[in-house]
């Protein structure tokens, strides 16, 4: 099946670099542009294409509100494209909860080593996002228990591409009221067959990351690690948008740390995360991988492998949404030790590729939605009365 795209930017150059990269792909046929969200949002209408790759910054409406446009009215995958700033990656987190399915930075550069292999990044990305089923309404993250703190420096400028931000700070009340109610809704019987929640994804894992961790409370008994396929200008302002919305404590992992309970760590982008110790004093090694062995920075396999020498068996693993097998060989490498590994259905993927490895190499005991993952996470650990 031939996959038609819509391209999005407001640079002609640009538009006409991304045609003849996706066109040359026997599978992929670009069948218009347009160089506003203005345009994208007419043009999704009429062309209905199977997927649009969208600018961010742009005149007369800019991406993130063509990609709620578009997704309210014509749903169809949306791949953005952002620059790799703590800027770009504010609107890029935006534009994945207004509904798009996922990012790629605007310089092909960045993408990857070479040009081949950016280009079939490109091309790959375009086709794996086709494939997902897309519903009338993007998936909103759950809202959060409470805003602990307020999500954007009060000097920040409130501009259009931070509205989302401005809004949850305005539900701030509503939400202290959720996390009173949540706190009393259940209580906490540790389950000592666990030590350490660990969590591999890639496309779609923003907000799959967001819908979970802003439903598990503050005094969460295990430290949570996190490891996103997302560039190193990323990962920051990912756990500073977390740590705003959600009841555990939530950030970038640094070298050296000791990993607490209620606390999630959320790997740097560009670099490999490790653990070492024993249970009880374990601490994150952050390290360079300049071998060219690994195609991910951060890496679900290396991460998981190092949690199975730690913990043994003591680890709940999870793998979320994402292209590709990473956490495949790490998952298996846990299970070998006697840990639990879940998988999210098919269903609720945004890509089904890192969840389908380690069900179909039957690593994985459970396969559960987006939706109902948080609450059997609780009640796996040890929560009554969920």
């Amino acid at each position: 099946m031939t996959v038609k795209v819509l391209v999005v930017d407001d640079s002609a150059f640009f538009r006409r670099r991304v045609t003849e990269i996706l066109e040359d792909n026997a599978n992929i046929k670009v069948i218009g542009s347009a160089n506003n969200g203005e345009e994208a949002v007419s043009q999704s209408r009429v062309l209905k294409p199977d997927v649009i790759t969208m600018d961010i910054e742009m005149p007369v409406m800019n991406g993130i509100d063509a990609v709620k446009a578009i997704m309210s009215s014509n749903p169809c995958p949306i791949l953005m494209f952002s620059s790799l700033t703590h800027e770009g990656a504010t609107a890029t987190l935006n534009a994945l909860e207004a509904g798009a399915a996922d990012f790629l930075p605007k310089k092909f550069e960045d993408i990857a080593r070479n040009r081949d292999e950016a280009v079939k990044t490109l091309q790959d990305r375009v086709l794996a996002i086709a494939r997902q089923l897309v519903s009338r309404t993007p998936a909103r993250p759950s809202p959060a228990p409470a805003v602990k703190k307020p999500a954007e420096r009060p000097d920040e400028p409130k501009t259009a591409l931070e509205r989302i931000r401005q809004r949850n700070q305005e539900l701030q009340s509503q939400r202290e009221s959720d996390a009173r109610t949540a706190k009393s809704a259940g209580s906490l019987t540790t389950n000592r067959a666990y030590q350490i929640l660990a969590i591999g994804t890639s496309t779609g894992g923003p907000v799959a990351l967001q819908k979970i961790l802003t439903q598990l409370p503050a005094n969460f008994p295990y430290p949570i690690v996190m490891v996103q396929h997302m560039p190193a200008a990323f990962t920051k302002a990912f756990a500073q948008r977390l740590n705003g919305l959600c009841q555990v404590n939530v950030k970038e992992a640094e070298d050296g740390d000791v990993l607490r309970a209620g606390t999630a760590y959320l790997a740097p982008g560009g670099k490999q995360l490790m653990v070492e110790g024993r249970p009880g004093s374990v601490r994150l090694r952050v390290k360079d991988d300049t071998s060219g062995r690994i195609t991910y920075k951060p890496s679900v396999d290396l991460t998981f492998a190092s949690l199975s020498k730690t913990y043994m068996g003591k680890v709940l693993g999870v793998i979320l949404t994402g292209m590709g097998a990473d956490g495949r060989d790490g998952s298996r490498m846990l299970k070998d030790q006697g840990a639990t590994i879940w998988a999210q259905d098919q269903a609720s993927c945004v890509v089904y590729g890192m969840p389908q490895a380690v069900a179909q190499a039957g690593i994985s005991t459970r396969s559960i939605s987006l939706d109902d993952m948080a609450r059997m996470i609780m009640k796996e650990v040890g929560y009554s009365g969920l």
